[in-house]
């Protein structure tokens, strides 16, 4: 349910709860007390709910349910259980003798052990559930038997504390966060791109709560309203891949987090809107008025006929606009970068040998989405991977077939391999059926008959051709440059007002590529084109090496 409508709904109820409270109680502080606990857990649960028939009977039961713990707890201060005694009864947990406040101290109690130290977790579990004698516990642990004594001491102390203590939740344990993207800038490791480490929520919650303010695993457990026994390995497991940083116990995130607010927005939109009219039409018109797509150095074949041994492929080009556009938006003008940070200054390495800067984004429901959100769900890049001969440069969007995944990499090393030795010496016919599943060629059918020339990606011949490509967008983002800064200064202050000071290295890095190798102004560059019908839509044939380049190192 929306915070509003909780808000509107527990004022309605709020004379009559204070009135039931009344009734029920001994003195008017304590009818206070009960009214406080009674309107902070109905409006707690009515923002958990989305489906509530019947808010009348719901807030009564939750009042007369809040009513009985209220007695339970007034009956647990009248006997006053010793933090000893209750440490005896851990082990009789089935037992119901005991009646129901021995029980329900019991449960706190064992809710109170989650937040120890691991190792007075283990002390006290062995010591009073395993009834194992302090000498075996230090034995076992490896640890001197004082150490043993004084972790018992220390948890008695620890546990007494926190049954004292009202733990109070935030708002994060009824609305927790969801990435809305989850991305890697950077290469990835062996366990994939960083996605993967952020597909549960605990996980995700985990950083978001240590975004702004760093927090031990006991105050992540609060926020997140979960036992810390489930956060000190999930946040370890996130500290051990850099994803979070630790000191003297307490967690730091180390990821950029993106959390949209309307303002944000709508400078994100106004600037990646108007810098992509300034620039993606005229590099479209000075393209294709040049000439220059006729040039014999751009190869490429795309062709949805079969292929003739005897008919010369000529090339689409609607097909060469769609990878040479973002490609010269993304490179070119980068005389004009700041480039004071470098991906060494703002990266992190990981163990399985990721080197990346991972970023998320988080949008609260009531925050307006960017501008193409939704095809940005499907872009990925720019990529660039290379090997002494090749670099193939590449883009998937949702005019693409998806390409990108944990095996990309793989299969980029491959192609970039069979394409050196195939300037050289003929391929199998296994490895020509590769590059063609992949779509870097169109073959006839016939091994023997293979036609070399159908590449179906845009293949550069030299970088004299890549030099004159990029000028052309040199040309035209020098001639904007002081209304593409002015459009970028207000949403980078925005940006960094809203970061923690720890991360401004990192964001600083991705910041000064805005314009540049940068997927929001890549995107929009298309949509610009594709929304004025300059740009055609690609064929299904021509998705699976849409918006590819191969250009040669040297």
């Amino acid at each position: 349910m929306k915070r509003e409508q909780a808000e509107k709904i527990t004022t309605e109820y709020l004379k009559p709860i204070y009135g039931f409270a009344l009734k029920r109680c001994a003195n008017l502080q304590d009818a206070e007390d009960l009214t406080q606990e009674i309107v902070l857990r109905v409006y707690r649960a009515l923002l958990a709910k989305d489906d509530l028939d019947a808010p009348e009977k719901f807030i009564w039961t939750v009042a007369h349910n809040t009513l009985a713990n209220y007695y339970r707890s007034k009956a647990s201060t009248v006997i006053g259980v010793p933090i000893d005694v209750l440490a005896g009864i851990l082990p009789s947990e089935d037992d119901t003798s005991a009646g129901i406040i021995e029980k329900e101290t019991t449960d706190r109690l064992h809710r109170e052990i989650a937040y120890l130290s691991k190792t007075q977790r283990r002390i006290v579990i062995a010591y009073y559930y395993e009834n194992k004698k302090q000498e075996a516990i230090a034995a076992e642990l490896g640890i001197p038997l004082g150490t043993v004594k004084w972790h018992l001491f220390e948890a008695k102390k620890e546990l007494k504390r926190g049954m004292d203590t009202m733990r109070q939740a935030s708002e994060l344990k009824f609305n927790p966060i969801k990435f809305d993207l989850c991305g890697t800038n950077g290469s990835p490791g062996t366990k994939g791109a960083n996605n993967n480490f952020f597909r549960n929520t605990l996980s995700q919650n985990i950083v978001y709560s240590v975004w702004k303010e760093d927090k031990t695993i006991n105050q992540i457990a609060d926020a997140l309203g979960v036992s810390p026994v489930y956060v000190e390995s999930e946040a370890e497991y996130l500290a051990e891949y850099g994803f979070l940083t630790e000191s003297k116990g307490e967690y730091r995130c180390n990821i950029l987090i993106d959390e949209a607010t309307n303002t944000l927005v709508d400078l994100h939109d106004e600037m990646y809107q108007k810098a992509a009219k300034l620039f993606a039409g005229e590099l479209f018109d000075a393209l294709t008025d040049s000439g220059i797509l006729k040039d014999g150095r751009i190869i490429c074949g795309q062709t949805d006929k079969p292929i003739s041994l005897t008919e010369a492929l000529v090339a689409d080009e609607n097909f060469l606009l769609w990878a040479l556009v973002p490609y010269i938006a993304a490179l070119s003008g980068e005389h004009l970068m700041d480039k004071r940070i470098t991906f060494e200054d703002a990266a992190t390495y990981r163990p399985d040998g990721g080197h990346n800067i991972c970023y998320a984004s988080v949008i609260s429901p009531d925050v307006k989405k960017p501008m193409y959100f939704d095809s940005m769900l499907h872009f990925c890049g720019p990529c660039w991977n290379g090997n002494k001969d090749f670099i193939l440069w590449a883009i998937d969007s949702e005019w693409s077939a998806g390409r990108v995944n944990d095996t990309y990499i793989d299969k980029v090393d491959r192609i970039l391999s069979l394409l050196s030795r195939e300037a050289n010496s003929v391929l199998s016919e296994d490895e020509y059926a590769f590059l063609a599943e992949m779509g870097m060629i169109k073959t006839n059918g016939e091994y023997k008959g293979l036609c070399k020339s159908a590449w179906q990606i845009v293949w550069l011949e030299n970088t004299e051709i890549k030099n004159e490509l990029i000028a052309i967008g040199d040309r035209i983002k020098e001639r904007h440059w002081d209304e593409l800064q002015a459009l970028r200064t207000p949403y980078v202050k925005a940006v960094l007002d809203a970061t923690p000071k720890h991360l401004h290295t990192m964001q600083k890095y991705g910041l000064q590529y805005i314009f540049f190798s940068d997927g929001w102004f890549i995107l929009h560059c298309m949509k610009e084109l594709v929304n004025s019908g300059k740009l055609k839509l690609p064929t299904e044939e021509q998705k699976k090496s849409l918006t590819t380049l191969i250009i040669p190192t040297k």
